[in-house]
């Protein structure tokens, strides 16, 4: 009996034995799920090279720089050739309309009344002394006017006019030399240092002499030591870019005499004709302004001398103009006036009054606010167009 349940054990292990080894085959053939690879590749690696984000969408950090701002393209200016200054003054001359009725007609009026008595005389000489010709002046050409006309027995109004112009031309003084000292020299510029009181028009008239200058041939470049107003140099800046020439400029309240100094400097090296300065206006009573423009002068004359000081006197401004030139002239030795709206004014006889008085020639008359207004004097010209030369058939 053992040994049957011995044997029955033994069967049955062989069974399970043989059963297991048919079972684990197919087990073995069924598909497994691949193991998962290991990625050994380092971070950066794994994300890759950084993507740039657009311009627009990147944050700003600190230590990125301001955006750049391009300034409005502006289209510069058409440089500008005016027409020569020959014969301006013959152009303009209609200008002096309100002058002509002084001279012209009432002078004229009164010179061809049937008997020229003392109350006659009188009043040419009243006509004369509110055009602001000057007491002493007036005096001398009555004088002479008289004379002439008692000894040549005259009564024609050609010969009587002729006979005006002729004294008036006289006390004008034609041997004055009314050339602009504006040529280069001993190779450097000519210097022209503008001056004169607020409101005479003077960087205005100061862009003009550029022009006349430039019309005339010659190269140019602008000082704007007018450092107090800060249009001043705008404006001169302006003038200038018309015509082709450089101007030198500083900052809002910088020392003026530097700024000039630095342009003759600028003048010296870019070889020009003429450095031009335009100075701040003042009032001839000031004595620091005065004293301040005087330095200007005596920095600009570490180049050299200075060629030729224009005084810019407004001819409305009549007999007040000679206290003014009076007081530039011992500040700065002017050497020449530049006489402006005398086109708006009855006051014509102011430039023989200058001249008298101070021995400056007239060099410069304003007649319009055009930017060709400005024309060189002429005393023959001038008192031409003062009596209506055409009108007297005088050839002008």
């Amino acid at each position: 009996m053992t040994d049957y349940l011995v044997l029955s054990l033994v069967l049955l292990g062989v069974l399970l034995l043989g059963g297991l080894g048919l079972v684990v085959p197919k087990l073995r053939r069924r598909s497994l799920p691949p193991e998962p690879e290991v990625d050994v590749r380092t971070e950066e690696e794994v994300a890759g090279p950084p993507v740039r984000a657009p311009e627009a969408e990147r944050a700003p950090t600190g230590t990125l720089p301001p955006p750049v701002v391009e300034e409005p393209w502006v289209e510069a200016p058409p440089v500008e050739r005016p027409e020569p200054t020959a014969g301006r003054l013959v152009r303009l001359r209609n200008r002096l309309s309100r002058s002509q009725s002084v001279f012209g007609k009432g002078l004229l009026g009164l010179l061809s009344r049937d008997r020229l008595d003392e109350d006659t005389w009188e009043e040419i000489e009243d006509s004369l002394i509110s055009a602001d010709v000057g007491v002493d002046a007036t005096r001398e050409i009555v004088d002479r006017l008289r004379e002439r006309t008692r000894v040549l027995g005259t009564r024609e109004v050609t010969e009587l006019r002729d006979l005006l112009a002729d004294e008036l031309v006289t006390a004008l003084d034609p041997t004055l030399d009314r050339s602009l000292k504006a040529a280069r020299h001993d190779g450097v510029p000519g210097v022209v240092l503008v001056v004169g009181v607020n409101g005479a028009g003077k960087t205005t008239t100061c862009g003009k002499i550029a022009r006349v200058l430039v019309a005339d041939g010659r190269s140019v470049l602008l000082g704007a030591a007018d450092t107090f107003r800060a249009a001043a140099a705008d404006q001169l800046e302006t003038w200038g870019a018309r015509v082709g020439a450089e101007t030198v400029r500083g900052p809002e309240a910088a020392d003026p005499a530097s700024v000039a100094f630095d342009a003759v400097r600028r003048g010296i090296e870019t070889e020009v004709d003429t450095v031009l300065i335009d100075t701040a206006g003042r009032l001839q009573n000031k004595v620091g302004l005065m004293d301040e423009l005087g330095k200007v002068k005596r920095v600009v004359e570490k180049h050299g001398p200075i060629d030729e000081t224009l005084l810019i006197l407004d001819a409305t401004t009549g007999q007040n103009g000679l206290e003014q030139a009076r007081v530039f002239t011992e500040a700065v030795n002017v050497t020449g006036v530049a006489l402006t709206k005398l086109d708006g004014t009855a006051k014509g006889g102011i430039v023989i009054a200058v001249q008298r008085k101070l021995g400056i020639p007239v060099k410069l008359v304003g007649l319009g606010e055009g930017k060709d207004d400005l024309a060189p004097f002429e005393p023959r010209q001038f008192v031409d167009a003062l009596l209506g030369a055409d009108q007297f058939g005088a050839d002008a």
